[in-house]
């Protein structure tokens, strides 16, 4: 009987990690062009990740982190309202007088066109990402939420979610 209770549970934990899927986002930085930053150095590209929790009956939640160590330090959060997350780091010298923006343009490698809900602003010597569930809808029309935000190990993370 014992057998069987392990056999199940491993049969059980293959399927829950099945379910799991994690995404890597990249966005794409685009500098300005206003001509008040001229040697403007700024990354090409920032990844992100975000991860799936296995599907529970009645809506779903997603995971995401920033690693954003390349580029920037001392991460904090900033601001925060019911639709948003604000988290701000210093940027390394490399980057420190980039001045861009960026959005969501890929993830897992395809093209993505749709409302770009994680955003980054490069300014004045500081990263600020921003999480905005503005105009986000679930399936039902409904906005999506997020659940949380925190900074950990020097790295900003959400979880936000919605209904199906």
């Amino acid at each position: 009987m014992r057998s069987i209770a392990v056999l199940f549970a491993s049969v059980l934990s293959i399927l829950s990690a099945a379910t799991v899927n994690a995404a890597t986002i990249e966005m794409r930085v685009l500098p300005t062009n206003d001509g008040q930053n001229p040697g403007n150095l700024c990354p090409e590209k920032v990844t992100l990740t975000e991860t799936s929790r296995p599907y529970r009956e009645g809506g779903y939640t997603i995971d995401g982190s920033a690693n954003l160590s390349a580029i920037a330090e001392k991460m904090t959060i900033a601001n925060t309202d019911d639709f948003s997350a604000i988290w701000v780091g210093t940027l390394k010298p490399k980057y420190s007088k980039c001045k861009a923006t960026a959005g969501i343009a890929r993830i897992e490698g395809e093209a993505y066109q749709g409302h770009s809900y994680l955003r980054l602003r490069f300014v004045k010597g500081k990263v600020y990402l921003i999480l905005d569930m503005t105009g986000k809808n679930d399936a039902n029309d409904l906005t999506t939420v997020i659940l949380e935000r925190s900074v950990r190990n020097g790295n900003p993370t959400w979880t936000w979610g919605g209904t199906d």
